[in-house]
Parts: structure tokens; C-alpha cells; sequence
């Protein structure tokens, strides 16, 4: 079966790279080598930082994205994940380094490289409307608020935010009802099989997220990343108190996982393209047990 190149909207590094420290060199050689993986094209993910160390990160991937040559991964843009998120529910984000959602405080990092912004919607004070006119994609994550007026999508459902209710509303329960664009991490630890069994009958607007550490694909058992020590046992990562810091598996990982368990769907590919109204041409080709057995970059 052949299907379109992947695309990685949400991801925070592999290969022992962390796109918050990494250099153009770390950044060209991820997007090298996971196109290896069937993975065309990438949207590098910041999570939580100083303003400070933020505006270096962005800088660094997009010097990166203008040094790329046709075998690596096309990036995309950046997923700025942190800093506008509300404390209530920030995972392994340092709220140290939250600000509010302002237009005012998203001058401080702004670029016109940042494509996706991860933020909490019951926060905002006039930046949701400023990045829709940006034409920037707003996505309500770790947050607490059901009205997504204004979002296109939802990061990482179910993690992070509050959960389905039946009296009231709440991030998840509307990330359901609504017509925006789902991200969700499958890997079988962040969401159990019965609550993506709900999202896919549920949802077509689909689109599957790694979420994946600089662990992945590397021998790293212990690092740093949000200023948190992560320590990865083999089959999840997780603060010293038990927080999940993030997945451990890149996306044709999930996707077996899913076809092993007859939950996918060809067409979560093609979502990211859709959502994003890109292209990229090129294919990946899978066998009857979704392994990838070659792709193609044009």
C-alpha cells in the first residue's frame, strides 16, 4: 500500500536532539534522518521556555529550514507549544515561564516561522484573534475552557486539558462536538484504546501526533527537558513524580500500532495536508503489516 509522505505537527525532537537546545546542525540531521521513518515533513516543537531562549530556538530551526538540501524532511514551520498555557494544567511545563496570552507578549518571540500555537483559549486577552488574522493555527491545549471560539484545532487530546463531562462544558467534551482538527498521541500510554475508539467514531478531523522526546530512537535514558529531569524506563518517560513528559515513539510506530489493532484509518494521513493546505510530493509504501518497505522525497 502506498500513502503520502508523513507529516509531524507535534513533536519536541529524536535522535537525542531537543529542538528547545539544538543547533542547525542537530536540526539538519533530525530532518535528515527521519525521513528515513516516511516522515516528509515536520513542524519542530518548542515547549515552555524563556522568552530569551525561545527566540534562539526559533531563530536556530528557521536558519535550518534555509540550509535544507531534497533528502531531509521538509520543515514545515514551528509549533510553538509553550509559554500561553494555564498553569492548572501544564503537565511538564515550568510555569515559571508562562505568560499571559497577549498580543503584547507574543511580540516578545514573534516570527512569521511560527505556523501552529498551542495555547489556553479561557486565557486569552486578544491574542487568539490577532494570530487568526496572522493566519497562525490556534490550538487550545493545557487548558481548562470548552469555548474553542476561534481555535482550528485541539493539541494532544484528553492530555492536559479538562476531561469529557456530562454536565457543563469542558476542552475535551467540545474538541469532540466541534468541527476543528483533533491531535492525538496513540501510543497506547497517553490514551487508552477505549477513549480512541470514541475520538474515531467520533471524529474525522484526525490528526496523530508523536509528541516525542529527544529519547526516541536514541539510547537516552535519563535528560532534561522543560527544566524537568526525564528518565525514560523503556516504555514511557516520566518526571521524577510519575508526569508523562511526552511519547517515545515516532509516527509510523503509532500508526502499526493502530493497523494491529484495526483503529487505522489511511485517511489520518492525509489530514495534516488538509489542515495545513500543503503539498509535498513523494509517497511512503507500506506492507501488509505497516512496515515500511520504501518511500520517496521528489
Amino acid at each position: 500500500m502506498k500513502t503520502k509522505l508523513l507529516i509531524e505537527q507535534h513533536f519536541h525532537g529524536c535522535f537525542g536532539i531537543d529542538f528547545n537546545t539544538a543547533s542547525v546542525d542537530d536540526v539538519l540531521y533530525l530532518s535528515k534522518e527521519i525521513l528515513k521513518y516516511g516522515i516528509g515533513g515536520i513542524f519542530p516543537t518548542i515547549v515552555t521556555d524563556s522568552v530569551e531562549n525561545t527566540k534562539r530556538a526559533i531563530s536556530v530551526i528557521k536558519e535550518a529550514s534555509n540550509r535544507q538540501t531534497p533528502d531531509m524532511a521538509k520543515i514545515l514551520g514551528i509549533h510553538l507549544e509553550g509559554i500561553f498555557l494555564n498553569p492548572e494544567k501544564k503537565g511538564i511545563h515550568n510555569p515559571e515561564h508562562f505568560l499571559k496570552p497577549t498580543v503584547e507578549n507574543f511580540k516578545l518571540i514573534e516570527d512569521d516561522f511560527i505556523k501552529i500555537v498551542t495555547l489556553a483559549p479561557e486565557l486569552d486577552e486578544g491574542l487568539i484573534e490577532y494570530l487568526n488574522q496572522k493566519g497562525i493555527k490556534v490550538q487550545a491545549g493545557h487548558c481548562t475552557g470548552g469555548n474553542l471560539t476561534g481555535c482550528t484545532g485541539v493539541t494532544h487530546l484528553f492530555n492536559a486539558m479538562s476531561g469529557i463531562t456530562h454536565r457543563g462544558s469542558s476542552t475535551a467534551l467540545s474538541a469532540l462536538i466541534n468541527d476543528v482538527y483533533t491531535e492525538i498521541i496513540a501510543d497506547g500510554i497517553h490514551v487508552s484504546d477505549d477513549a480512541l475508539k470514541l475520538v474515531f467514531k467520533t471524529k474525522d478531523k484526525v490528526i496523530l501526533i508523536s509528541d516525542c522526546l529527544p529519547c526516541t530512537k536514541s539510547d537516552i535514558k535519563e535528560f532534561t527537558f522543560a527544566d524537568e529531569k526525564v528518565y525514560y524506563d523503556g516504555t514511557k518517560a516520566t518526571s521524577k513524580e510519575g508526569t508523562i513528559a511526552g511519547s517515545t515513539a515516532l509516527l509510523p510506530d503509532i500508526i502499526k500500532r493502530l493497523a494491529k489493532q484495526n483503529l487505522f484509518n489511511p485517511e489520518y494521513i492525509n489530514n495534516p495536508y488538509k489542515y495545513h493546505n500543503i503539498d509535498l510530493d513523494g509517497y511512503v509504501e507500506w506492507d501488509e503489516e505497516w512496515n515500511i518497505i520504501n518511500y520517496e522525497k521528489r
